[in-house]
Formats: structure tokens, C-alpha cells, sequence
């Protein structure tokens, strides 16, 4: 009885204009026609049924998220009246998978990653959802790096302890925050370090205990939320009660100090879409490295990313920059200072410039 938690209350700014409030990245077309939830939904098709798939979203995106995925029952898409990070957005969905399946088991993954072969993630979450059913404990899959990536936090392996047909399963040392260059390039030498790609896996019983012992203040908020389910107050409760939740990450917050925890290397392709200048490693490029969608013209330019959903855009001469059009907004910036597009974000809502948020 696998049930899958879809994490879908990211907010998207380093996509701003493209991602907005009510339309955030995960709802966005961005490397196909297909938006990047559905992608990750279809994804587990074969493996969990709609009915043990829950998305945990913003109140502001539920509607959207079940116009997206009619397949899921309407109360699978559970509704956070404000983002209090990803341990008490995995706590309030095992509360809902026990109250289903007091026995769950739990797959954990993010609405917006992009993993193109679905046969061997399919075989690496059904192998580490084995393990955690057998012993217990929370789990957590880690990319094997090809590069010293900077933008990722990293996982440093234990000793292998067993292996479940082709996946090997380590015990986890810990969690590591996004390095500097000269770090990452000696964990990607050492051969001893994983991409943490925020992907998990447990029994939904075991990650409450483990909230409950290191994380008191949500365990009991979350027992109230619970508590309240069903009942004529559930929505009272949940919108006064959560928004009171710590704000704390579940690798950091809950795994880093749980009694058991374990790691599974997986070395299929994948990308966390991160900010505009991913869709370089996504999408092809034309023969100056352009990657290019809308109606787009470059001349002598090369390696730009240059995106229209409103007007024609033309490039003239100019190397390296993001460049998105949508009909009311337009951003231009150096591809190597795209993570600082939230700082736009910060700036339009300080100037209450509601309309474009």
C-alpha cells in the first residue's frame, strides 16, 4: 500500500514573470508542453494509484492543482494556508495517508524535477520503499554528482549496508548545505558525496515520531490540524494552526538527527530546474547555443535563454542572458546573476505591485 506525497507549495520566484502567485513553476510548461507537476504526476503512473497520491500546494494553487489532475480525489490536494517548509508540509500529509492506511509507506518527491527515465526512478523509489517497510527509519535518494555543482546541497555516504536488486543502500552521514566551488570539487573527487535531490521515503508513522521527538512544537500542531479532520471546524483550525507551525526542512529539520537513516546513489538523469539558465541543460540550443521558445530571434548572439509568451523578442549581439517575455512583464538579466531574480520579486511586492506577482 505506497502512497506518494507530491510537494507542489514552492512559490517559483527565480521564474518570475513566467511563474506568478496563482501560477507558480510547477504549474508551468517549461521544457515541454506538459506542466512540470504533471510530469512528475504522470511520472508514478504504473506505481501509486491517483487514490494513494496526495499534492500538498498553497491554498491560492488548489484549485488549479485539481483542474490539472482530475484523476485525484479532491481531498488528496491538501491546501496550506502559508508555506511553512517541507517538515510540516511531509507531517500534514502522513497525518493524511494514516488516517487512509495506519500501515503507509510513503515516497516523497518534489512537483518540478525533471527525470526522464521513469523505469529506473520507478525501481529506485520501489526499492528504498522496501527497505524503510522492512526496518524502518527515513530515507533519502541522492543524485550522483557530474559536476562540483554549487546551487545543491549534498549527502555524504556511510557504509553500504545492503542491496535490493540493482540499489545499493547506505547508511547517511549527513546533510550538507550548499558549498563553496573548492568544496563541491573535492566532494565530487572523494567519490563519497551525493546530490541531495529532496526525494525520501518512510513509513508515515516513523517520520511523526521522529517529529515528535525532535520537533514538539509542530508535532502538536500537526496532532490538532489532525484532530480537527472531518470535523465542522477543519478548515477554522487548519488556517489558524498552520500558519503557527516552525518553519523548518525536513533533511535538516527531522532526518539529520533521526534514530535511522538511510541513503540510495541513483545515476539517472536529473534536474531540479532551478532557475531560467537549467533550461540550457533541458532544452536544445540552436547553433549558437540560443535556447530559445515564443517568437524569438537572435542575431550574432550565442548562449542566451530568450522565452516570449506576449510579444516578439529579438537579441542583438549580446552573449549570455536571460531574457523572458509574458504580455505584462519583461526581465532581462546575466545568466550567471539569474538566482537573484527573487530579489526582483522582493522589490515589486515592497512596492506593492500587486498585479504582477
Amino acid at each position: 500500500m505506497l502512497h506518494a506525497i507530491i510537494m507542489a507549495g514552492g512559490s517559483g520566484t527565480r521564474f518570475w514573470p513566467a511563474s506568478r502567485r496563482r501560477r507558480p513553476k510547477q504549474l508551468l510548461a517549461l521544457v515541454t508542453d506538459t506542466p512540470l507537476l504533471r510530469m512528475t504526476f504522470d511520472r508514478l503512473n504504473g506505481l501509486v494509484p491517483p487514490e494513494r497520491v496526495w499534492v500538498v500546494t498553497t491554498a491560492a494553487t488548489a484549485d488549479a492543482t485539481r483542474e490539472l489532475l482530475p484523476e485525484l480525489p479532491a481531498q488528496n490536494v491538501l491546501a496550506e494556508p502559508e508555506g511553512r517548509n517541507t517538515a510540516a508540509c511531509t507531517g500534514l500529509a502522513a497525518h493524511a495517508c494514516i488516517a487512509q492506511d495506519p500501515e503507509a509507506v510513503c515516497v516523497v518527491l518534489p512537483a518540478d524535477h525533471i527525470i526522464e527515465d521513469h523505469e529506473g526512478f520507478r525501481s529506485a523509489l520501489t526499492a528504498g520503499a522496501q527497505h524503510v517497510r522492512a526496518n524502518g527509519g527515513l530515507l533519502t535518494f541522492g543524485i550522483s554528482p557530474t559536476r562540483p555543482e554549487t546551487g545543491y546541497g549534498y549527502l555524504e555516504l556511510g557504509e553500504e549496508c545492503t542491496h535490493d536488486g540493482e540499489w545499493a543502500i547506505h547508511g547517511l552521514k549527513k546533510f550538507i548545505e550548499k558549498p563553496d566551488l573548492d568544496r563541491a570539487e573535492t566532494y565530487l573527487d572523494s567519490g563519497r558525496y551525493l546530490w541531495n535531490a529532496g526525494i525520501f521515503a518512510w513509513q508515515a508513522s516513523d517520520l511523526l515520531t521522529e517529529i515528535e521527538k525532535q520537533l514538539p512544537e509542530l508535532a502538536n500542531g500537526l496532532e490538532t490540524i489532525a484532530a480537527a479532520c472531518g470535523g465542522a471546524d477543519e478548515d477554522s483550525v487548519l488556517h489558524d494552526v498552520y500558519p503557527t507551525l516552525p518553519a523548518t526542512s525536513v533533511d535538516f529539520g527531522v532526518m539529520e538527527n533521526a534514530a535511522q537513516c538511510w541513503v540510495v546513489p541513483v545515476d539517472f538523469p536529473w534536474s531540479d530546474i532551478g532557475s531560467w539558465p537549467a533550461l540550457s541543460e533541458t532544452l536544445p540550443g540552436d547553433e549558437n547555443n540560443n535556447v530559445t521558445r515564443g517568437r524569438t530571434t537572435t542575431i550574432d548572439s550565442s548562449s542566451n535563454v530568450v522565452i516570449s509568451t506576449g510579444p516578439t523578442v529579438a537579441v542583438v549581439g549580446v552573449d549570455d542572458l536571460v531574457v523572458v517575455a509574458t504580455p505584462d512583464a519583461v526581465l532581462v538579466v546575466p545568466k550567471d546573476q539569474a538566482q537573484r531574480v527573487k530579489e526582483v520579486v522582493e522589490n515589486l511586492r515592497d512596492n506593492e505591485w500587486d498585479d504582477v506577482l
